[in-house]
């Protein structure tokens, strides 16, 4: 009896353990399975999309739009859950990690810079999983820089580009015919201009962009900054832009005095003609601005020749996922044509496209068009190839405390 009960338990103990390795041979050979397989398993299941809730367009865009359509197509139920910052994920992910808990309750993580860095770094990420997706595949330049570098660090395959925000100038065509497209053509327009010109002090986001994309501008282009002594460059060419900023400093609104403490100070100052170019981080700034009676119908948007900033912010899977296939679907739905086109609409969201638009269709390339066709608007294909990636975070803030001691204090 003994040696029946001892066979028992040791067939129930063997049954347990082939159990658990299966699981685990299961999920580490999901990237191995078709998206066939995907489409089958997911069927049925539910997606949790954790994401930032602050915008109620952002939010009215998910619910409304994307989540029908998940379910109409892939019979998947997309339950956005709201946060108020990202860095909630990453503890809760950290926290999860530290009693492997492996079946956690995100899917989906909408994220990007520092964030993914620490991500990346603390092993909190499924994947790579972006080749797996179809739409990926054939709509998104796999060479884009500022799409392959999240702030300076490379995405490995770990997070999907979601969507682009992309530095850009505004001016007021009625003043000025032809704006400046160089670093230089800027301090001549400045000096012959005074007090028409100035830019948010940072940190504010917009001023330290500003910051960030003149340091380019005067040291040669972003290559050395994505490089691994990026930071002993950082500390090597900052004192240039520091110059170039101390050099139109006399001719700034104010005489550069005093600084706007926000792009929204900014914008009133723009708007009311005090100064005569605004910036912003939004593509569609201008147009909104106009449509909205504050910026006057004549405001145009430039870039500088080199290039401006281009942020991209994207999708990740986290490491214990209940549902990475479910995930892996609607990732792959939000990069679909229809879904960034629909978010591309001002009036939906204004937010940037990551495809490529060489790879679009005419008719939807038209449709494109027609949704940016305004004087305000530069063309997605001017914003695409003007494009160039951010800096590792990290060096913001060796930027923005040399902008202090070295340009504010002057």
């Amino acid at each position: 009896m003994k040696k029946v009960l001892w066979f028992v338990y040791l067939l129930i103990f063997i049954m347990m353990v082939m159990g658990c390795a299966g699981e685990e041979i299961y999920d580490e050979n999901i990237l191995d399975q078709s998206w066939e397989e995907y489409l089958e398993n997911a069927k049925g299941t539910e997606v949790n999309l954790y994401m930032w809730g602050g915008s109620s367009s952002v939010n009215q865009y998910i619910d409304d739009f994307v989540a029908p359509r998940i379910k109409d197509l892939y019979d998947i139920g997309l339950n956005r859950i709201p946060i108020d910052d990202a860095r909630e994920m990453i503890n809760k992910l950290m926290a999860e990690k530290q009693v492997d808990k492996q079946n956690g309750s995100i899917d989906v993580m909408w994220i990007n810079g520092e964030n993914f860095q620490i991500a990346k770094e603390e092993a909190l990420l499924f994947g790579p999983f972006v080749d797996k997706s179809p739409n990926y595949l054939q709509y998104v330049n796999h060479e884009a820089v500022d799409l392959i570098y999240d702030f300076g660090i490379s995405t490995d395959g770990l997070e999907m580009p979601f969507g682009k925000a992309q530095f850009v100038l505004v001016y007021d065509s009625a003043r000025l015919e032809h704006p400046p497209a160089s670093a230089e053509a800027l301090k001549k327009w400045v000096a012959d201009h005074p007090n028409k010109f100035t830019y948010p002090a940072p940190p504010d986001f917009t001023g330290s962009a500003f910051l960030r994309n003149m340091l380019y501008e005067v040291t040669g282009g972003y290559e050395p900054y994505l490089k691994d002594n990026g930071e002993q460059v950082v500390h090597q060419q900052k004192s240039m832009v520091y110059q170039y900023l101390n050099d139109i400093k006399p001719y700034l609104w104010r005489e550069g005095k005093t600084y706007p403490e926000s792009s929204a100070k900014l914008d009133q100052l723009y708007a009311s003609g005090e100064v005569w170019m605004t910036m912003s981080y939004n593509p569609m700034h201008a147009e909104n601005k106009i449509s909205s009676g504050e910026f006057p119908k004549t405001s145009k948007t430039f870039v500088l020749d080199k290039g401006t900033l281009s942020n991209t912010h994207y999708l990740a899977i986290p490491f214990n996922a209940s549902n990475k296939k479910g995930a892996m679907v609607v990732i792959d739905y939000l990069l679909s044509p229809a879904a960034q086109i629909e978010k591309l609409k001002p009036e939906v969201w204004g937010d940037g496209m990551v495809l490529d638009t060489n790879q679009l269709s005419d008719q939807e390339n038209d449709l494109i068009r027609k949704l940016t066709n305004s004087d305000a608007v530069l063309s997605q294909e001017k914003l695409q190839e003007s494009r160039v990636p951010e800096m590792p975070s990290t060096y913001v803030d060796i930027l923005e405390r040399g902008w202090k001691e070295n340009v504010a204090k002057e």
